[in-house]
């Protein structure tokens, strides 16, 4: 009866989108045959955006426990443990890291496997294994024919300005940099010229200087940063003082809990997220800002915004691999910056697209109806071909504006695409619709191999970007700005 209530209490609370019980989660063949023609109706006929199940939900409201209670690195151990090698997928006892006579070696031995059936040992025949060992000949034949790209960590290399192993520091990317220093030397810093050479990225070492100025979070004039880092900071922990301790209230306490639950869910893959420290962090952060914004309060997808501003701020910090470093190790006082400066740049951003989060996500409908306008005109072969499927743009863009495609992209690519947004004037609110254009469009040639709905519907669900870098979404955004130009105009309900 307590299950029954709390998923209707989400299904009620448009503040706090919820999700289906796992044993009554739509089908896709339900998803085809009934199609989605409105927010509403599409928010009742499939999953939302999180692809985690409800086990989590029920544990929490079960027996709560504290985020302390979380081990650092738990997600990430057994899912890498599960996954084999990281870069392929391919069990670690067959991987491509392996010669070719390793990986037989470990076959040859399991040659002769044993099977209990009914209680009995079965030894199965020597034919099984050489086929086996004829598919692990196929299978390391065409690994070992594939371009070998080295496995870039989710954050580490954050720095990096080419994903294709090129050295971090050329004579160029020096050049940018010494101009980047030069800029924000001034007595008062030229944010317009600041913004031009931020376009086309920001070098790791100036990244978190820049974005707090670009934010709006710290002003040109050099003298008085200091002061206004200071008097936010302070204002930031009054803040907490005043009304952290009200997430127990009866007022706050179901903010509270989503907050909670979703915390863990936050790049589950990188252990640094997984930190009882920093999901403390980013409770408090998430918290005072639903509590100060009544008209939306904490919507799921908010809780991403926070993580790229996270890790620029705590790279100023740390020289080594950011994904694993242990952030409790920091002085408290800086931990408490990087925290204060985090959220108050995640609400600088959150302000130009708060619509995307208020009752019924307007802002997420007008975005999502304005791709399709836009695809309509750019590429008609894929506008048409969706409309054959019956493939509603709701059903997978809806994640794209929700969350400003961060469950698309590995962490460091998003990283490299925010340096864009805020170098582009409304970046985040109106550039977007533009990437998110270019980005179908990269997958142009798979969307039209696919022959039904489900093959496309999980296509664009689980885009490979996995090995994306900054030289793909550098390509990424100079087709959007070429696409923002040639399709000014469109769509015209969009611009206001």
């Amino acid at each position: 009866m307590a299950t029954e209530n709390r998923i209707n209490f989400w299904r009620r609370n448009a503040k706090v989108p919820g999700r289906y019980p796992k044993d009554t989660k739509p089908k896709f063949n339900n998803l085809k045959s009934k199609k989605a023609s409105s927010f509403h109706e599409f928010a009742r006929s499939t999953n939302d955006a999180w692809d985690i199940d409800d086990e989590e939900d029920e544990d929490f409201l079960g027996n709560p426990a504290p985020v302390s209670s979380v081990p650092s690195g738990l997600h990430s151990t057994h899912t890498h443990n599960l996954a084999g090698d990281t870069e392929t997928g391919v069990p670690h006892r067959l991987s491509p890291h392996r010669t070719e006579a390793q990986n037989l070696q470990d076959v040859q031995e399991e040659d002769t496997e044993h099977e209990h059936v009914n209680g009995s040992m079965v030894v199965k025949s020597s034919s099984d294994a050489h086929l086996n060992m004829s598919s692990v000949r196929s299978t390391l034949q065409k690994q070992q024919s594939l371009p070998i790209r080295p496995i870039i960590p989710l954050v580490a290399r954050i720095s990096d300005q080419n994903a294709s192993g090129a050295p971090p520091m050329t004579v160029r990317e020096k050049s940018r940099l010494d101009k980047f220093k030069q800029l924000l030397a001034s007595p008062n810093t030229d944010l317009e010229e600041l913004r031009k050479h931020s376009w086309s990225g920001i070098p790791r070492e100036v990244r978190p200087i820049t974005w707090r100025l670009l934010s709006g979070y710290l002003p040109a004039n050099k003298e008085r940063r200091e002061l206004v880092l200071k008097r936010k900071r302070e204002e930031y922990f009054g803040f907490i003082e005043q009304y952290y301790h009200s997430r127990t209230d009866e007022h706050y306490k179901d903010t509270y809990r989503q907050i909670h639950i979703d915390i863990p869910r936050t790049n589950p893959l990188i252990p640094l997220f997984q930190q009882p420290v920093v999901q403390e962090v980013f409770e408090r952060i998430l918290f005072i800002w639903a509590i100060r914004h009544p008209a939306s309060g904490y919507v799921q997808g908010i809780n991403d915004l926070v993580t790229p501003f996270f890790v620029v701020f705590l790279s100023e910090f740390v020289t080594e691999d950011v994904e694993n470093f242990e952030v409790a190790e920091l002085p408290l006082d800086t931990q408490r910056n990087i925290e204060a400066d985090s959220f108050w740049c995640m609400s600088k951003l959150l302000d130009g697209i708060q619509d995307n989060y208020t009752f019924a996500q307007p802002g997420i409908q007008n975005k999502v109806k304005a791709l399709e306008e836009l695809v309509s005109r750019i590429d008609e072969d894929i506008h048409n071909y969706f409309k054959k499927y019956e493939v509603e743009y709701l059903q997978f863009a809806f994640r794209w504006m929700n969350n400003l495609l961060m469950r698309e992209l590995p962490l460091r690519c998003t990283i490299r695409l925010w340096d864009t947004y805020q170098a582009e004037a409304e970046g985040f609110s109106h550039f977007h619709l533009y990437v998110c254009a270019a980005f179908l469009i990269e997958w142009r040639k798979e969307i039209l191999s696919m022959v039904d709905f489900q093959g496309l519907l999980m296509l664009l669900q689980n885009l490979p970007t996995i090995h994306w870098g900054n030289e793909e979404v550098g390509l990424l955004l100079a087709e959007a700005y070429r696409l923002k130009y040639m399709f000014a105009d469109a769509p015209s309900h969009y611009k206001r």
